[in-house]
This record gives structure tokens, C-alpha cells and sequence, in this order.
């Protein structure tokens, strides 16, 4: 099964029963420094592991970019 959501303004497609980990790691994002903003709300780092990804959900995903 799948769900969609809109991610970073664009309709998309995922698994059923992605975690925000499992969403970071599908987007080979791990390890980076990323922010999760779900629907409306900052999700902090300590529940990525157990925040579900549902149907409908507006994910917008950062990552981090460093320069000088």
C-alpha cells in the first residue's frame, strides 16, 4: 500500500507506514543534517523514529548545506 503526501510542494508517492526516519533514509538524506516541518509542526529529532507518516500529510524536509 502507499500514501501520499506533498513533500516539499510536489504530490508524492510513499510506502505505507514510513517513520520520518524511514522518509530521511528513503531520500538517502541519514547522517545529513536535515529539519522535518509535518504539517505545520517542527518534528523534533528524538521522534523520528515513531512519528508515522500519513496520508495527506505536508512534509517540507531541509537539509543543511554548509559554506563559506
Amino acid at each position: 500500500m502507499c500514501v501520499r503526501i506533498r513533500l516539499n510542494g510536489k504530490d508524492v508517492s510513499l510506502p505505507d507506514g514510513l517513520t520520518v526516519r524511514d522518509l530521511v533514509r528513503h531520500y538517502d538524506l541519514d547522517g545529513e543534517p536535515v529539519a522535518i516541518e509535518r504539517n505545520g509542526q517542527i518534528v523534533d529529532r528524538e521522534a523520528f523514529d515513531t512519528e508515522v507518516i500519513q496520508e495527506g500529510d505536508v512534509v517540507e524536509m531541509v537539509r543543511f548545506v554548509g559554506g563559506g
